[in-house]
């Protein structure tokens, strides 16, 4: 089975992302990468716009759920649990079992969920390969490791052709 590296949604950031739309595309979980999506690399906790961002989605009926390939443990359990939502830390993604342990735990199905995350080769391949929605923002910072870089390049005709295609929630 082929499988599409191309995200079913494209944006620059979280903030494009409007909580009444997956509502209304009735997407009731919201996997997301942490680093370099809700926040930069090394960011502890949540800043003010995830957290209001977050309180916007549950207003609408979306849980989010932080699903990161972090390998420090500490740090998603710390982040998750400053905003108050649950987390699975070393995901493996692009591996969908963590994807589906995550819809399990939560109650929802594969229709109901979608991901967040800045990188394809992870986050929107694992969405893909789990058979969920899957949305594709620019990374916060690329700053401090060049294999960020390259992988970015690889991951840039994907990206582009995402952009084209991509129509709003």
């Amino acid at each position: 089975m082929a499988v599409s590296l191309m995200a079913h949604w494209a944006g620059r950031s979280i903030a494009e992302i409007a909580p009444e739309a997956l509502a209304r595309r009735g997407i009731r979980l919201l996997l997301a990468d942490l680093d370099n999506t809700l926040v930069p690399y090394g960011v502890p906790e949540p800043d003010d716009r995830v957290r209001a961002w977050t309180a916007e989605l549950a207003e609408h009926g979306v849980t989010l759920f932080v699903l990161s390939n972090n390998r420090h443990p500490g740090r998603p359990e710390r982040f998750s649990q400053a905003l108050g939502v649950p987390f699975i830390g070393h995901a493996g993604k692009p591996k969908p079992r963590s994807f589906y342990r995550a819809m399990e735990q939560m109650g929802c199905t594969a229709e109901q969920t979608a991901i967040v995350g800045d990188q394809i080769f992870t986050d929107i391949l694992g969405g893909r390969n789990a058979g969920i929605f899957t949305l594709l923002v620019e990374p916060i910072r690329l700053a401090g490791n060049p294999g960020r870089y390259l992988r970015y390049a690889v991951e840039w005709p994907f990206r582009a052709l995402t952009k084209r295609r991509s129509r709003p929630l």
